[in-house]
């Protein structure tokens, strides 16, 4: 219990170090925020790096590929949380965008 412990924080804490230290290099280069912003973003960036060596799962692979879907979710929580964001529900009536679309299998039935 408490190494799962210790790897869902450090996923939480290498997910807020990853996409708060590209906010901060966002505010900089996009919102034309100080020099400040884009130095800070970079250091946390870095840690973030270092974060997410510390777990304890072996193999480069399967760290990532667990912490994909935790950045996800971090991901949409500091879109609603920070940028003020609303959840918007995908219904039928709306169509895919584009690149979803051509995803679809091809019409094999001619």
């Amino acid at each position: 219990m408490e190494r799962l412990l210790i790897i869902g924080g450090l996923f939480v804490l290498a997910g807020l170090c990853e996409i708060g230290g590209g906010y901060l290099v966002w505010g900089w280069m996009r919102e034309h925020k100080p020099l400040t912003w884009a130095l800070l973003g970079a250091a946390i960036l870095a840690t973030y790096g270092v974060v997410a060596a510390l777990q304890p799962i072996s193999g480069f692979g399967r760290v990532y590929a667990a912490y994909g879907g935790i950045f996800i979710a971090l991901s949409l929580a500091w879109g609603i949380v920070v940028d003020g964001l609303e959840a918007a529900a995908v219904t039928p009536e709306v169509p895919p965008p584009p690149a979803i679309s051509a995803l679809k299998p091809a019409d094999t039935s001619r």
